[in-house]
């Protein structure tokens, strides 16, 4: 059996514990299917893209593991301060004296040509630690385990500043490319995926673009979400203004200019920014938007307003 798109977890507002549920962190990365077959490896994205070039040492690691084939599940992460995952520090990889990125691996899906998707999470894990063993050399991690208790879990999280916890029924089978309800992620800090509709012109000091104009959509309509003008280095903002000029176009991606566009340029809504932010406003806008980096592991149709957190 070949997978191809991961399990997903269904966001819920409030920590919570349940008999037979366990808690880990809730990573700041990218997604990643790792397979092993015939001594190759390679890395996917959640949307299928091709990671193993980028990332020679950790296909490295996973070349060198004992046994077989497998197909491993985890989250390609940057560590920042105290061992925290920093989106941004991911998109500095390959840049000067960028920190080296890590897999934290959380799942167990293929082993030996034998599929374990229908086995229990309990299972899948145990077969999990016998192939990277419990202490796994850099750069590849084991996912914590938090432990049965949801909100001391979410606590913890708030406290040293990872961005949420997932709870996993520990019974669950692996449903590939589904968003599960035995699955379920509580968020500590408010961050989400948005589409980049356009950007506005810079004033005074600021070079390359003012502020991002970003949206999601509702149906086929890109809905606008505000402009998200921080967050930027100067180096940041030359890189993405070079990815935005191949996608220029003369219309508004959206249903009408939204006021806050002033001066305006309008590009191809694909590009997707994961921004942090305050909260919603009143009238359906981000208050204290920053930008964190490129999701070049999802589509910008996967970021729908019905979903919005």
């Amino acid at each position: 059996m070949t997978i191809r798109r991961p399990m997903l977890a269904t966001r819920v507002d409030a920590a919570f514990t349940r008999a037979g549920w366990v808690f880990e962190p809730k990573y700041d990365g990218w997604r990643v299917l790792a397979r092993r077959a015939g001594g190759r490896v390679t890395l996917s994205s959640r949307n299928g893209v091709d990671l193993t070039k980028g990332e020679p040492g950790i296909a490295a690691a996973l070349a060198s593991l004992p046994g077989g084939d497998f197909v491993v599940d985890g989250e390609l992460v940057v560590l920042g301060k105290g061992g925290v995952p920093e989106f941004s520090l991911l998109q500095k990889r390959g840049e000067a004296g960028a920190r080296p990125a890590s897999l934290i691996l959380f799942d167990c899906l293929e082993r030996d040509g034998a599929s374990l998707v229908a086995e229990s999470l309990t299972a899948r894990r145990t077969a999990l630690e016998a192939l990277v063993s419990r202490r796994p050399k850099k750069p590849l991690a084991l996912s914590e385990r938090l432990g049965p208790d949801g909100e001391a879990a979410f606590r913890r999280a708030q406290a040293e500043g990872w961005e949420g916890v997932v709870g996993k029924d520990l019974s669950s089978r692996y449903e590939e490319g589904r968003r599960s309800l035995r699955w379920l992620k509580v968020k500590a800090r408010r961050q989400a995926e948005f589409v980049i509709g356009g950007f506005t012109m810079p004033k005074s000091s600021r070079l390359h673009f003012g502020a991002l104009l970003v949206g999601l959509f509702d149906g086929k309509m890109l809905r606008f979400c505000g402009a998200v003008g921080t967050g930027f280095s100067e180096e940041t903002l030359f890189r993405l203004l070079e990815e935005l000029q191949p996608l220029l176009r003369e219309t508004c991606p959206f249903p009408a200019i939204p006021k806050e566009a002033k001066d305006p340029v309008w590009v191809e809504p694909r590009l997707v920014a994961q921004v942090a932010y305050a909260e919603w406003t009143a009238d359906e806008r981000l208050r204290q938007p920053a930008f964190l980096g490129l999701r070049r592991d999802k589509k910008a149709k996967e970021c729908r307003w019905s979903e919005r957190e």
